[in-house]
């Protein structure tokens, strides 16, 4: 897993899959810097929050257990160990389940996963195991996807499965039917408007470049503070009516 919001913080982070060798950046809307709120009692990200490298959710694709199309981006994960991890670190994960969110129609997928090395890691087995082990987790999980985006003014999400998790076996199937769409993406056997898929590792993809070409990409981006400058009203809490 790739990750790109350390638990407790708010700056909406996330990889950039429109720009080449997708860095990961601050989402902005109307100019200005994308955080989420504080949605008592919830502090910022109640995980490390990140995605699944070489995964797509193909929005061509109209999953037959959803019955929606996918969100064109990574397989999102919510990683529950005990460590703050960084962002931009990469670490591996136990999966355990998912759960399916519904995000204005399209099928998001949230991968519940430990990290391997987090000492209680031989513990956690299966989805159950997080509720027997960290009761009332994903109860908290549900609560904040369905409103994080209600102080922005949008409606409360809606999930599939009647908002139920499910586990490590169905979990891994959609991370290898997603893995297969990436796969297509890459070399392109598939396609859709925006996705920049310039990358240094996949050999005999036809968007693959030297690790000269790549340098020149970094170098030509400006040094960015990422989520560095956080307006103060950020800290404040959202307890589901206007403050």
């Amino acid at each position: 897993m790739v990750v790109e919001v350390p638990r407790w913080t708010n700056a909406k982070m996330e990889i950039a899959t429109t720009e080449p060798l997708n860095p990961i950046k601050q989402d902005v809307k109307k100019g200005n810097m994308r955080y989420v709120a504080n949605v008592f009692p919830h502090k910022g990200y109640i995980w490390n929050y990140g995605a699944l490298p070489q995964t797509w959710e193909d929005p061509n694709h109209l999953d037959e257990s959803t019955k929606c199309r996918g969100d064109n981006d990574p397989i999102d994960v919510c990683e529950i160990g005990t460590k703050v991890c960084s962002r931009g670190e990469v670490i591996q994960v136990k999966v355990l389940g998912t759960l399916a969110l519904i995000d204005e129609g399209e099928t998001d997928w949230k991968i519940i996963a430990i990290n391997i090395e987090d000492p209680e890691a031989n513990s956690f087995k299966n989805i159950d195991d997080v509720r027997r082990l960290k009761p009332g987790y994903l109860e908290a999980t549900v609560d904040w996807f369905r409103r994080y985006k209600v102080p922005d003014g949008k409606p409360e999400n809606q999930f599939a499965f009647n908002s139920e998790f499910k586990d490590k076996d169905f979990a891994t199937q959609v991370i290898k039917s997603t893995h297969d769409f990436w796969t297509d993406l890459i070399m392109k056997k598939s396609s859709v408007g925006g996705i920049n898929c310039t990358n240094t590792t996949v050999s005999d993809s036809p968007f693959q470049c030297s690790k000269t070409e790549a340098k020149a990409f970094v170098d030509k981006v400006p040094a960015y503070g990422a989520g560095d400058s956080m307006p103060l009203d950020v800290d404040k809490w959202w307890y589901g009516k206007k403050n």
